[in-house]
């Protein structure tokens, strides 16, 4: 499938047309999962329409000694933040457990700030034996969103659905085996960029991040209340 023409207007629209593709886990009392900053409004988009939770799921390289820029592995957070390593990496490095850890610790220093940001107070939301629904404005490569669904695994996430707009059906292929379920709307070949698909893919910003974010909790609050009487 070959585009000529964007296929979403913007981050919001391809929010809407994937939660169209989402409605039969509404029943299940998903929890949405969105990489900030892009993944965020189309979570938030996914998450008003299932009447789910709609949470950040933030992700921290840990480079090599002296090589930032040289992934060795990455913390993820959540409610019990996840270190996931990268076995050909870790190999061929050696780095001393003593920099894995105090990398780890840096980084999750900088996961709580960001989170501070974006959430406030408000903790991290358990995925234990919930249906987990991981969102972003689309993948390339997916190397970020791969280390992700591998911490939710070993978090012990029930069931976990990867939900993008837009990807390269060979990125989706290595995924497979770290999801139960892949949602793509399209998987354009050849792929190039994820920002060729949308008509505006302007970057998100921290502020709007924050916004969605607190309306998304109105919108959670309100649907308790609704679900209570």
């Amino acid at each position: 499938m070959i585009f000529d023409a964007p296929k979403f207007r913007d981050r919001t629209d391809a929010g809407r047309q994937l939660a169209a593709a989402l409605t039969g886990f509404a029943a299940s009392d998903p929890l949405v999962l969105a990489l900030p900053r892009g993944g965020v409004p189309v979570g938030f988009e996914v998450a008003k329409a299932l009447r789910a939770r709609l949470d950040v799921l933030l992700v921290r390289k840990i480079g090599a000694p002296g090589h930032s820029e040289y992934g060795i592995g990455a913390v993820v957070d959540g409610e019990n933040p996840q270190l996931v390593l990268n076995e050909e990496a870790m190999a061929l490095i050696q780095p001393s457990d003593e920099y894995v850890e105090a990398e780890k610790q840096r980084q999750l220093l900088e996961i709580e700030r960001r989170r501070k940001l974006y959430l406030g107070s408000r903790p991290a939301a358990s995925v234990l034996g919930r249906t987990v629904i991981v969102v972003d404005d689309g993948i390339a490569t997916g190397g970020t969103v791969r280390v992700a669904l591998k911490a939710l695994r070993k978090d012990r996430a029930a069931h976990v659905v990867l939900a993008v707009p837009v990807a390269p059906q060979d990125t989706l292929d290595l995924i497979n085996a770290d999801v139960d379920e892949v949602v793509c709307l399209a998987t354009p070949e050849p792929f190039g960029a994820v920002s060729q698909y949308y008509e505006d893919f302007a970057q998100t910003t921290d502020v709007e991040v924050v916004r969605l974010l607190q309306q998304a909790e109105q919108f959670e609050r309100k649907s308790s209340m609704r679900s209570a009487g």
